[in-house]
């Protein structure tokens, strides 16, 4: 059994104690955890270079050829940073990419952010600058006649805002607007070595930090106590910290938490959710674990939690639909007298999510979807259990396909008592 009482000395650097560290806002409470034990694991990794960029856009352009389309436009966002390494944010102010079928590509943006972007930009590309007075989407609706695209069909990515793609059909009638899903998703989906080893180094920072604050909770402690816990862990190990879910006692029962008041309790769930980041390639473990002597229930729930993940492992198997993957759960669960299908008590989500640059991108292991699995594949592997107005374990692990079949970034929990092994 884990030895779960209080030790204030973990926070001995701040002389705060527990109740003084919860009345800090967020960053400074953050700021006020000891993490000078952890050093960064991650500075040997290698960032997406620019033969790797390069790469990307000969694909997507093979790929446009045999789509039929001229071009692809990008707002910001995982795929701008994806193809061009612009990293950027969306507002009023129009930043876009054309990617053409043949040509260089065309980034659009305002005039005062040009410096700015030119130093994230990855790939050569013409960067035109709009002035505050001037219509962007014209600008863009220029550099597609240059590129051959305005009477051809172009591939709008599918977080593209509206008025984008509205106004540039408004400028080009004789063009035609489609979905860029064949070129973008295609490119993404599968992912490179160097993209998998970027997941692979997130992941180990995930893990760490995780088995870090484990034996540092407390009870009385809230969820921002134990989230900053893990994002000054993650800092500090190296990696960017995206999001940490923390869910406590009943609020476990419920996938994305609840709004009443939470603290760490004796015989709790305690569930953990959390993500992050090394050189934008993305990470998503959760543990589930009780403060002190777990009940027996907790216990028998737990355990078909942990066969769920590796029976929806054996199903990843190369050439399945991934929906398969969820189906292969479901009749485990129902088996055990869970659901059926995504009824409560049982699991009430997917079974998992792909994963890359988004913590949650297509395609996903949950019923119907037909994409069959293929090497460099990444996906979730999350099949919780919900019993409304008790408790939820989650346990989640991510993978990606290989010649061979799926191959684990984390190793699974071993046990309820040793959540991080």
């Amino acid at each position: 059994m884990i030895d779960f009482r209080p030790n204030r000395r973990r926070f001995a650097a701040t002389a705060l104690g527990l109740a003084g560290l919860a009345a800090l806002p967020a960053p400074l409470r953050a700021a006020a955890i000891d993490t000078s034990g952890l050093k960064p694991i991650t500075t040997g990794i290698k960032p997406i270079d620019a033969a790797e960029r390069a790469g990307r856009i000969a694909r997507a352009q093979a790929l446009m050829a045999k789509a039929g389309m001229a071009a692809i436009i990008l707002e910001p966002g995982a795929s701008l940073d994806y193809f061009t390494g612009v990293q950027w944010w969306r507002s009023e102010r129009v930043t876009a990419a054309i990617i053409p079928a043949s040509g260089e590509p065309i980034i659009v943006t305002p005039f005062f952010e040009e410096p700015s972007i030119r130093q994230s930009l990855g790939i050569p590309a013409g960067v035109r600058v709009w002035q505050e007075d001037e219509d962007p989407l014209a600008l863009l609706a220029a550099g597609l006649t240059e590129r051959g695209a305005a009477r051809a069909q172009i591939g709008i990515e599918e977080s593209v805002r509206f008025f984008i793609s509205d106004g540039l059909a408004t400028r080009l009638p004789g063009a035609r607007m489609v979905s860029a899903n064949a070129v973008v998703r295609a490119c993404r989906l599968v992912k490179t070595p160097a993209e998998i080893a970027l997941m692979q180094a997130a992941n180990d920072v995930m893990l760490a930090a995780l088995r870090w604050i484990h034996p540092r909770i407390e009870a009385g402690m809230k969820p921002a106590d134990i989230a900053a816990l893990i994002d000054s862990a993650v800092t500090a190990l190296g990696g960017k910290s995206t999001g940490s879910g923390v869910l406590l006692g009943e609020a476990s029962a419920y996938p994305h938490g609840s709004r009443n008041p939470q603290q760490v309790r004796t015989g709790e769930v305690v569930l953990l959710d959390c993500t992050c980041e090394v050189g934008g390639y993305a990470a998503d473990i959760s543990r589930s674990f009780v403060f002190s002597r777990a009940p027996d229930e907790v216990r028998r729930v737990w355990d078909i939690v942990a066969q769920g993940q590796q029976v929806a492992q054996a199903a990843a198997t190369l050439g399945t639909p991934a929906g398969r993957v969820d189906d292969a759960v479901r009749r485990f669960y129902e088996s055990r007298g869970f659901g059926p299908r995504y009824q409560l008590p049982g699991l009430s989500h997917r079974t998992g999510h792909g994963i890359g640059m988004d913590v949650h991108e297509p395609v996903n292991l949950v019923h119907g979807e037909m994409t069959p699995l293929a090497p460099g594949m990444c996906f979730s592997n999350e099949p919780g259990l919900y019993l409304p107005g008790r408790f939820g374990i989650r346990l989640e692990d991510c993978f990606h396909m290989t010649e061979t079949g799926p191959q684990w970034f984390t190793q699974p929990s071993p046990s309820l008592e040793a959540p991080f092994g």
